[in-house]
C-alpha cells in the first residue's frame, strides 16, 4: 500500500493500480446481475461494463443500487451489434468479457426457436470475433480472457442410475436452447483451440435466488403462491434437476476467471439433486412458515398438474469434482438454506417482481401452461 501524505488524496494500492476493465454481457439477467454485485463488490477498484439488451427477462432496475457507482456504466444493447461491441473494447479497453447474455428458457425455445439461434450463437460468435480482433491489436495480453458462461443441459438427459455429467461427457442437447447453447459452447473452445484466444467455459446446473424473472421454476411457485393461483407442475414432477444458490455460482466463475488456464471448462454444480415436485412441496412449506395471510392454506393445495412440456428431459446432475479439486471451490449454501434465504427475498422484494408481471408475462404464461 502507498499512503498518501495529504488526507485529501486518494490511497493507492496495487489492486487499484493492476485494476481491470470487465465486460459484463446480459448484466441486468439473472445470473447476471448477481455476478455484476458479486463483482462490485469483490473488486470496487475494477472498471465494470454491463452489457444488456433489456428483452423481456432483463430489468435496469435491478442495477440500480450500483449505477450510482463511479466504477459501473450501463450500456443497452444487442450482443449482434457488431460495431458496438468493437466501440465498448476499444474504448474501455476491455481485459476481461463474463459472458451471460442468452436466450435460456426452455419453453419459449420450443415457441420462438429463431431468437434462440441468433443470441446464443450469432451473438455468442459476434463477440468471441470481436474479442480476437481486440486482444490481437494489443499483442495478444496474456492477463485477458473471455469468460462464456453456459448450461448443464447441452449434455442432454440421463437415467436414474447414471453417472452425473463431467466435463468429458458428449453433448447431446433435446432442445432448441440447450442446441443453441451447445453452438456456442463449441464456437469458444474452437476459438481456443483455432486461435489461442484465451477462452474459458463453465456449464452450470440449475440456478435459483434473488433477481430470477418470474417464469422460471422457483419464482413462478414463489409468486403464484403469494397470488394465490395454480402451481403447473410438468408431468408427474418426477423430473430431477440440480440445484445450485446464484451466489455460490458466481463465486466459481470469480474463480474460474482468476485461477484457471485458458482452454478449460468446469462443470458447476450444487449437489443438490431434487425431484420437481419435493422442490415445490419444499417452497410450500416454506412459503406457509415464512408468509403472512396467504390466500390458499397450505399452499400444497395449489399443486396442480398439466401436460408435460415437449423433450422433457428426466434428469440432470453435475460432478463438480473438476472445480473443487484444481480451483478449491465448494458450494457454501444447501438447498434448505438457499431456498429459505430466495423465499425470503421474493417476500421482501415485491417491489421488484410485481411490475414484471405484464401483459405479455400473462399471456405467455396462459399459452403455456393452460
Amino acid at each position: 500500500m502507498l499512503h498518501s501524505t495529504n488526507s485529501n488524496e486518494l490511497l493507492i494500492s496495487e489492486d487499484a493500480m493492476n485494476a481491470r476493465t470487465i465486460l459484463i454481457t446480459g448484466g441486468a439477467g439473472f445470473i447476471g446481475s448477481n455476478f455484476v454485485y458479486h463483482w462490485c463488490e469483490t473488486y470496487p477498484g475494477d472498471r465494470v461494463i454491463v452489457l444488456d439488451a433489456l428483452t423481456y427477462a432483463g430489468n435496469r432496475a435491478t442495477l440500480n443500487p450500483l449505477e450510482e457507482t463511479a466504477n459501473l456504466r450501463f450500456v443497452q444493447g444487442d450482443i449482434c451489434d457488431r460495431p458496438l461491441i468493437d466501440r465498448l473494447l476499444q474504448e474501455e479497453t476491455i481485459t476481461t468479457v463474463a459472458h451471460f447474455a442468452a436466450e435460456s428458457h426452455v419453453d419459449r425455445s420450443i415457441l420462438g426457436p429463431d431468437a434462440f439461434v441468433q443470441t446464443n450463437v450469432v451473438g455468442t460468435f459476434t463477440l468471441l470475433e470481436a474479442f480476437r480482433q481486440h486482444w490481437l491489436a494489443q499483442d495478444k495480453p496474456e492477463h485477458f480472457r473471455f469468460l462464456h458462461v453456459s448450461t448443464d443441459e447441452v449434455y442432454g438427459s440421463l437415467d436414474a442410475d447414471d453417472p452425473a455429467f463431467s466435463e468429458t461427457t458428449s453433448y447431446s442437447p433435446n432442445s432448441p436452447y440447450s442446441a443453441s447453447k451447445a453452438g456456442s459452447d463449441h464456437l469458444a473452445r474452437a476459438y481456443f483451440h483455432t486461435y489461442g484466444m484465451p477462452t474459458l467455459i463453465t456449464n452450470c446446473s440449475n440456478n435459483y435466488g434473488p433477481f430470477h424473472f418470474p417464469e422460471k421454476l422457483i419464482p413462478l411457485m414463489c409468486i403464484n403462491i403469494l397470488l394465490g393461483k395454480p402451481l403447473p407442475v410438468y408431468g408427474d414432477g418426477q423430473n430431477i434437476r440440480d440445484w445450485l444458490f446464484v451466489r455460490d455460482h458466481c463465486r466459481a466463475l470469480d474463480c474460474v476467471l482468476n485461477q484457471a488456464n485458458p482452454g478449460e471448462t468446469y462443470n458447476v454444480g450444487g449437489n443438490n439433486e431434487v425431484k420437481n415436485i419435493d422442490l415445490v412441496n419444499m417452497l410450500c412449506d416454506l412459503m406457509d412458515e415464512l408468509a403472512k395471510d396467504l390466500p390458499v392454506h397450505p399452499a400444497r393445495d395449489l399443486i396442480t398438474f398439466v401436460k408435460d412440456r415437449p423433450g422433457h428431459d428426466r434428469r440432470y446432475a453435475i460432478d463438480a469434482t473438476k472445480i473443487s479439486t484444481e480451483l478449491g471451490w465448494v458450494p457454501q449454501e444447501t438447498l434448505e438454506t438457499g431456498l429459505r434465504k430466495t423465499v425470503q427475498w421474493y417476500l421482501s422484494h415485491e417491489n421488484w417482481w410485481q411490475p414484471l408481471l405484464s401483459e405479455e408475462y400473462q399471456a405467455y404464461y396462459q399459452k403455456v401452461y393452460a
